[in-house]
């Protein structure tokens, strides 16, 4: 039997609350409000890392930050400029990618890599049309077409959408089944003066009503954001969500136009979440120092559709995480692997059936930043700072806002037994030279790789001072 076809797009820096189909009045997504209604949707899908580099590496690796080293966005490595020596920073693991290439899936990535030396192609894809580095400006984006550096001066979201358009127009009438990882850089900053007028005319009146106003948190680093009016800089994110969205619906619309749809499985997802004023935040995880782990941070939308496969209107109300991504492709597609230490789980039943696994207090997931790391079970979440706090625990059963922090006032073996299970678990799936507690992460960016021994000096770029402690 042929396996499925597969696309997964994967947008950057997009909270679970952005999308229409999550309940947010303001947005307009119609294509991916249509692929929840006729598909699964995931309500509690987490990343591994509130940052991109570090979440999309245990996206396609299925391994945490703290063992496939990428424990920061990535500064340097990206490509060879000016005596800089490109990294290859995932060379010593396999991907999913790998494996459906070596099964004979034709794979094809475009838009956003930023898991080092983007000239080269890696993991298994043989169409490489990708960003020269991360991220930055949506017009005159450096990118990479054909192994040749080049500059493309219409919108790169539009472009993106038109090279992934491109890729499966050439899958048509072809047997062997594809893979396509469709990374869009939406909707990252910058967003003002960077989006087409069609875009932010759909926001023109809008009350941005899904976007608190509150209090600047005192962790708060500066960005230079804060220097443009407010709901300026929300239009720019919506009109980036919109444009994507609008990319979802024409990919559709290119897989019916093939008589492709009913034979491929299209997911999507974010990197890691975002603050739109959320919790009196702008940014992710290192959008504070140090850096926080709330839900707005590190929940993501997952979103799964495949015609006559998966019932329309699934909604799983499990705990699943990133790292459950590797062997949740693998399943579908049907391969083996040989990775026998990787924490995650297939839950491909649970999407295609809404069959999920034990729901309860005892299903957990984990994410980490650095020295910061975080187990999440359905009442409580527990923030681990090493070495010395600040912590953090919440009931998210009677503060799912995550407003009042109970460190102080839990009961101590409450907090002994999620520190002892936060533990255990990452000592079984970290390894002592990528360790993040010991790496000094800073949240400004990442410039090496880890060596035998452990992080060199100046691996991390120097960045912000911690503030003080933000009291409960």
């Amino acid at each position: 039997m042929r396996r499925p076809n597969i696309v997964f797009i994967l947008a950057d820096d997009m909270g679970f609350w952005t999308l229409g189909s999550a309940g947010n009045r303001d947005a307009v997504t119609p294509n991916l409000d249509d692929m929840a209604r006729n598909g699964c949707t995931a309500e509690n899908f987490f990343c591994s890392s509130p940052v991109c580099s570090p979440a999309r590496a245990t996206l396609l690796t299925g391994r945490m930050p703290s063992m496939h080293g990428i424990l920061d966005w990535i500064l340097q490595g990206n490509m060879e400029n000016e005596g800089e020596k490109p990294i290859e920073y995932l060379e010593e693991f396999k991907g999913y990618t790998d494996y459906l290439s070596e099964a004979g899936y034709v794979c094809g990535v475009s838009g956003k890599w930023h898991l080092g030396d983007s000239e080269k192609r890696q993991k298994g894809f043989s169409h490489w049309y990708v960003h020269q580095s991360g991220g930055g400006n949506y017009y005159d984006a450096p990118m990479i077409r054909e192994g040749k550096r080049v500059r493309e001066p219409g919108y790169v979201t539009e472009l993106i959408t038109q090279d992934a358009v491109r890729f499966l127009r050439e899958r048509e009438g072809k047997d062997e089944p594809f893979y396509l990882s469709v990374n869009f850089t939406a909707p990252h900053t910058p967003w003002i003066h960077n989006h087409p007028q069609k875009y932010l005319d759909l926001y023109r009146d809008c009350a941005f009503t899904s976007c608190p106003v509150e209090k600047r948190h005192p962790w708060q680093i500066d960005f230079s954001e804060f220097n443009y009016d407010r709901k300026e800089m929300l239009k720019g994110y919506f009109a980036a969500t919109s444009a994507l969205d609008l990319g979802v619906g024409e990919i559709r619309e290119e897989l019916r136009r093939l008589n492709l749809d009913r034979d491929t499985l299209i997911l999507f997802s974010s990197d890691n979440g975002f603050n739109c004023g959320h919790h009196g935040i702008w940014g992710k995880g290192n959008g504070t120092s140090p850096f926080n782990m709330y839900d707005t941070s590190v929940k993501v939308p997952f979103i799964a559709c495949m015609p006559g496969k998966i019932r329309p209107g699934i909604r799983l109300k499990g705990l699943y995480s990133a790292y459950d991504f590797f062997p949740t492709i693998m399943e579908i597609a049907g391969l083996a692997y040989k990775e026998k230490d990787l924490p995650g789980k297939s839950f491909a039943k649970a999407i295609f059936t809404g069959e999920e696994r034990e729901i309860n207090d005892c299903v957990v997931v984990y994410s980490e930043y650095g020295a910061v790391r975080m187990v999440r079970q359905r009442e409580w979440k527990y923030i681990r700072r090493y070495p010395e706090g600040p912590d953090e625990l919440y009931n998210l059963k009677t503060d799912p806002g995550e407003m009042l922090n109970m460190i102080d006032k839990a009961a101590p073996e409450l907090i002994e037994l999620l520190n002892k299970r936060l533990e255990s678990w990452f000592s079984e799936y970290a390894r002592p030279e990528t360790d993040g507690r010991q790496a000094n992460v800073t949240g400004a960016g990442q410039n090496k790789r880890h060596t035998a021994k452990g992080f060199e000096p100046g691996s991390f770029q120097m960045g912000y001072e911690t503030l003080p402690v933000r009291q409960a």
